[in-house]
């Protein structure tokens, strides 16, 4: 982990190769579509990774390739293969785009999927354990106006 610092190594990956992702980067998209990823996720993507739509929720995500491979084992592993199944894999793999950054760390957000999250201009890009979210700035600050019950449900978690 070059140039992350000391406390990012200690903090900066999960057991095994699964790299852990946290914080959160307001930021814009360019004329062309792009994002700048922050160099700290941008490092624990890798050069390859993979951009797909995060149902339910209205955002992006984007997946290391070895979570991601972990996606597929799970779909894979699903003990139902029926038409509903079927028809989710082709949803969702026809919204996944194998991705990389530019020199620049710059990333080309197709516009399907854009359009999908809503995202014309402003972004949030949030680490969210094993993946990045990627969202509108308004859509993100509606979601955490909707919050609810989460400081119940991270008591029913065992957190606290």
């Amino acid at each position: 982990m070059v140039g992350s610092g000391w406390k990012w190594e200690l903090v900066g990956f999960l057991a095994g190769d699964r790299p852990l992702f946290t914080g959160s980067v307001d930021h814009s998209l360019d004329d062309k579509g792009r994002l700048v990823v922050p160099a700290r996720f941008r490092e624990r993507l890798g050069a390859g990774f993979f951009l797909t739509i995060a149902e339910p929720d209205p955002c992006l995500a984007l997946y290391p390739a070895a979570a991601w491979n972990d996606v597929c084992a799970r779909l894979e592993a699903a003990p139902v293969k029926d038409a509903r199944y079927r028809s989710y894999v082709r949803h969702l793999f026809a919204h996944t785009e194998e991705a990389s950054c530019d020199a620049q760390g710059r990333l080309v957000i197709p516009a399907a999927l854009r359009t999908y999250a809503s995202i014309d201009k402003d972004v949030v890009s949030i680490g969210s354990l094993t993946r990045v979210e990627l969202w509108a700035k308004d859509a993100h600050e509606r979601h955490v106006r909707d919050r609810g019950e989460l400081p119940d449900f991270a008591t029913e978690l065992g957190l606290f």
